[in-house]
């Protein structure tokens, strides 16, 4: 066995240890690990939770990069079309990493009834439409297939069903502005056949998804035309590079806008949870190194007999600083078995029965969102350990300076 683990296995067992003056700083050592690791494991599920949740839902109603024509029309609303007879629909096959490419119009609407009216924002969809975001979103009746012909079939959200009072099978009239205003608006009959709850009020108080054939006609436009493009890759963190290489392979008189450009303000927001995750690691793992380091110099202080009698049977000072390191691993091991316990305890019960709600006006979600995954964790574990190591590495450098001979007389 190991000499210089063999020491510290004794003094780690030995009922003194347990006993000693520097019993109640070892165990506040262990509880600042055990502390640190719950915080930073919480900041960073629940921060790259709420990141990953807000990003998926803007990125549902938009793609992660838009085409479009190059026109002045800083609306939401299409008003120039795009014929899809393009070399990158319906499959993007000069771009690697591009997983969807969909069609897509915008009109703005009025939906009408006896005793109140909303403006909506009518996102027609087609056969191409991925439906993956919404199955989730889904909280009554049936998503619409636009696969065959034409239909009214209309998906609403919870917001707009609350505010006017509608359910799944209730009829609604739409009303659509013509550009002449001398003229009666367009009226389409729309069937509600689902209501969905994105919990992102910007987008549920606007949008409603039909048909993309009524906007077709209703803007006299081709078969073959849409408003623009969503297009979705594969990683959201090569958005930069794939943005680029998507613009690179359109036609000239077609730009793209990155769902992250498009909206800055949000993003930017959620960019401030990065940098809040790495000051709170930074704090708490400061905080846990600290207490670390006062309980090695307990230690050592209240073995001083004992390191000038090693010292003196011939042990080096490298030998006895192994000795008190391997002492403070325990205690790090030990406070993050607990932390982890802990915490991961309270995560996966977060995870599975939503213990915190959140305001979604504020945060865009329901309640406390979190990710978890093994990558990080041990990630997080390794280099609480390592960093802690470090830092102990240099009060252990006060044992070089500890004189047997004065150890020994005056114990």
């Amino acid at each position: 066995m190991n000499f210089e683990y063999f020491i510290a296995k004794r003094f780690i067992d030995s009922k003194t240890y347990k006993s000693s003056i520097s019993a109640p700083i070892i165990k506040i050592g262990i509880v600042a690990i055990a502390l640190g690791i719950i915080v930073m494991l919480i900041a960073i599920a629940t921060g790259m939770g709420l990141e990953q949740k807000i990003r998926e839902k803007v990125i549902a109603f938009n793609g992660h990069t838009i085409i479009s024509n190059y026109d002045t029309n800083n609306s939401q609303e299409s008003i120039r079309p795009i014929s899809n007879d393009q070399a990158f629909y319906p499959e993007f096959t000069s771009v690697s990493g591009i997983k969807h490419v969909q069609g897509v119009a915008t009109k703005s609407g009025v939906i009408r009834k006896e005793e109140a009216y909303e403006y909506v924002m009518v996102k027609g969809v087609g056969a191409d439409y991925d439906w993956t975001y919404f199955k989730d979103y889904l909280v009554e009746g049936q998503l619409p297939d636009f696969t065959g012909k034409r239909n009214e079939e209309l998906l609403v959200s919870r917001y707009l069903a609350k505010r006017l009072h509608l359910s799944v099978g209730d009829k609604i009239s739409t009303y659509f502005l013509k550009d002449d205003q001398n003229k009666p608006p367009s009226i389409i009959s729309y069937n509600i056949v689902g209501i969905y709850n994105s919990g992102f009020k910007d987008f549920d108080e606007l949008y409603v998804i039909g048909d993309i054939k009524h906007l077709q006609r209703l803007n006299q436009w081709e078969n073959n035309q849409v408003g623009n493009f969503e297009v979705f890759i594969d990683d959201f963190d090569q958005l930069d590079k794939k943005d680029e290489a998507i613009y690179q392979a359109i036609p000239s008189t077609l730009k793209t806008e990155k769902v992250s450009d498009r909206f800055y303000t949000i993003f930017e927001w959620i960019s401030i949870f990065e940098k809040n995750i790495y000051g709170i690691i930074g704090i708490m793992i400061l905080v846990a190194g600290i207490n670390m380091i006062t309980a090695l110099l307990v230690l050592i202080l209240e073995r001083t007999q004992i390191i000038g009698i090693l010292k003196a049977l011939g042990s080096s000072n490298l030998s006895v600083r192994k000795i008190f390191l391997y002492n403070a691993t325990y205690l790090i091991v030990v406070g993050l078995f607990w932390g982890n316990l802990i915490g991961l305890s309270l995560l996966f019960a977060q995870k599975h029965f939503n213990l915190f709600p959140l305001d979604p006006e504020t945060y865009y979600v329901s309640s406390v969102p979190v990710y978890l995954n093994l990558g990080y964790i041990i990630t997080l574990n390794l280099g609480t350990f390592i960093l802690c190591m470090a830092m102990l590495l240099i009060p252990s450098y006060i044992i070089t300076k500890i004189s047997p001979v004065k150890a020994i007389r005056f114990a």
